[in-house]
């Protein structure tokens, strides 16, 4: 018996079932699925410190349990001293179980450690059903050891959804169980 990660397992089971019924979906193939989460970071200053870059990526396989990467400058920023091809960030793709257990931390532990927590905001879609959100501090994932860490820097995290509408995919967010605010 191989491992199933609980959130996939509960999208098979209940998230589905409660899709179909709330928008009249003829066929399974039609619900709305998680396709990729993105966890990335940009950091500026690693233009004049190049450690930056190898603590960011650290940070980032430590968090999600998957080897991150820099990420380089597309173009010549003279007012920054930037130069094409230079790291000034970190990014990593998760999909399928990694992607359903970073999800499931997220959640249930990553969350409720943010000070004054209220839920999160439901602005971030992108029209196609896409979801961004940004977490400002590193430190509210368990793995982090906060004597480690240099600097407590922020971090972006995108939902990717198969979903057609913002609506569908805000539907499919909360039923795996992100806790969006009530307006």
């Amino acid at each position: 018996m191989a491992y199933v990660p609980r959130l996939k397992q509960e999208y098979k089971e209940r998230v589905i079932k409660a899709l179909k019924e709330e928008y009249g979906y003829k066929n399974v193939m039609q619900v709305p699925k998680l396709e990729k989460i993105v966890v990335s970071r940009g950091v500026g200053a690693a233009v004049a410190d190049k450690k930056l870059i190898d603590h960011a990526v650290d940070e980032l396989t430590t968090i999600t349990g998957q080897k991150a990467i820099a990420t380089m400058s597309k173009k010549d920023v003279a007012a920054f001293k930037l130069r094409k091809g230079m790291p000034i960030g970190a990014k990593v793709t998760l999909r399928g179980e990694r992607m359903y257990e970073f999800l499931d931390r997220l959640v249930t532990t990553a969350l409720p450690r943010v000070r004054d927590f209220q839920g999160i905001k439901a602005t971030g879609f992108d029209g196609r059903g896409n979801y961004n959100l940004g977490i400002t501090e590193q430190i509210i994932f368990p793995e982090i050891n906060i004597d480690k860490i240099n600097r407590i820097n922020g971090m972006d995290i995108t939902f990717v959804t198969s979903a057609d509408t913002d609506k569908e995919a805000k539907s499919l967010l909360t039923e795996l169980g992100l806790p969006f605010k009530k307006n």
